[in-house]
């Protein structure tokens, strides 16, 4: 009887830290609540090491060895599999390389409206160099004052937005600032169509030969929200369609989220993940409360095959900044 138990519960648990393991598998990353549990990877792997443990302190007594020995081993097998994950998508770098003449340097950062001053925002993206700046939860108020500090430290932005409620709330709005070096910009109208609940933004050139950019943002996949999630992700994938696009911003989802909605090699539509392609892919950007690699990796920075990551840092100093997110700045190099 104890053999059979034990053969039962090994089962469950392996099917549990299968599906924990490689939800994409099983077209269970976008369904709630495997949504929410997938978010947190490290935390997941550390339960199953907590779960080895006291299955292998159980299996000194010898009434539930039979049972808690493969428990045991299934745990110890999703740890390697998850830490392995981990591993391969980035633990942290913490540099950018020299930037060139032709580099550009893209920096989001969820501010959490009014948590964040305009003015650490400015020096922060000053300090990294930024020529694209995505904003979710920023009024167009703010990424004015933003856009003048920035000028005043002689780094000049255009400001864009977009906004669905005029009651001011924070989250209502996305704001985009762009360097004049890559060209005048507009806000093309079917962003107000587009993310369910929260705003993005999608800038096209109006002139220079600059890339068109998607300051994104999708709602977050709470219980009732699961829906309008998933279509967002499927908007925002549907931007990377093709053609020149950098996309940047909040997605309120990781990598492991995004499985499926990829094309021709992309990680959302034709754009490629950056933080996963140097080094940072399992540095969770929210929320600061949390290490930064027991952290969901929810923010993102991607781009169509025409740019070529060469670094990225997840701005891990900024936590007592005031948003509940943590920056992420990327440089790109035109490819070839």
């Amino acid at each position: 009887m104890s053999r059979l138990l034990g053969i039962l519960l090994s089962l469950l648990c392996a099917i549990a830290a299968a599906v924990l393991t490689w939800p994409d598998f099983f077209r269970l990353s976008r369904t709630f609540p495997l949504t929410q549990i997938v978010s947190f990877r490290s935390l997941v792997a550390l339960a199953f090491a907590a779960l080895a443990v006291v299955a292998l302190l159980l299996s000194v007594a010898r009434p539930v060895r039979r049972v808690a020995l493969p428990i045991a081993l299934v745990a110890v097998l999703a740890v390697g599999a998850n830490a392995t994950i981990i591993v391969s998508r980035g633990t942290g770098t913490t540099a950018l390389p020299a930037k060139s003449e032709n580099s550009i340097r893209v920096m989001t950062w969820n501010t959490a409206g009014d948590a964040t001053s305009p003015q650490t925002i400015a020096q922060t993206a000053i300090a990294m160099g930024a020529d694209i700046v995505s904003l979710p939860e920023t009024t167009i108020e703010t990424g004015a004052e933003v856009a003048v500090a920035m000028r005043d430290l002689g780094s000049p932005m255009w400001a864009h937005h977009t906004e669905y409620g005029t009651d001011g709330w924070a989250a209502d709005s996305t704001t985009l600032l762009i360097s004049p070096s890559l060209g005048t910009y507009s806000v093309i109208a079917s962003s107000q169509e587009g993310t369910s609940t929260v705003p993005s933004a999608v800038a096209m050139p109006t002139d220079g030969n600059g890339p068109t950019v998607v300051a994104a943002h999708a709602v977050a996949p709470r219980e009732d929200h699961m829906e309008q999630w998933r279509h967002d992700l499927q908007w925002l994938a549907d931007q990377c369609a093709g053609g020149d696009v950098i996309m940047a911003g909040d997605f309120n989802a990781t990598l492991d989220h995004m499985a499926g909605l990829g094309t021709d090699g992309g990680t959302l539509g034709a754009c490629r993940d950056a933080a996963s392609q140097t080094g940072n892919g399992s540095v969770g950007t929210w929320p600061t409360d949390l290490p930064a690699l027991a952290g969901a990796p929810i923010d993102h920075v991607l781009a169509t095959p025409q740019w070529t990551p060469t670094g990225s840092v997840v701005l891990s100093g900024m936590d007592d900044a005031g948003s509940d997110h943590r920056p992420l700045v990327v440089q790109y190099e035109r490819t070839g």
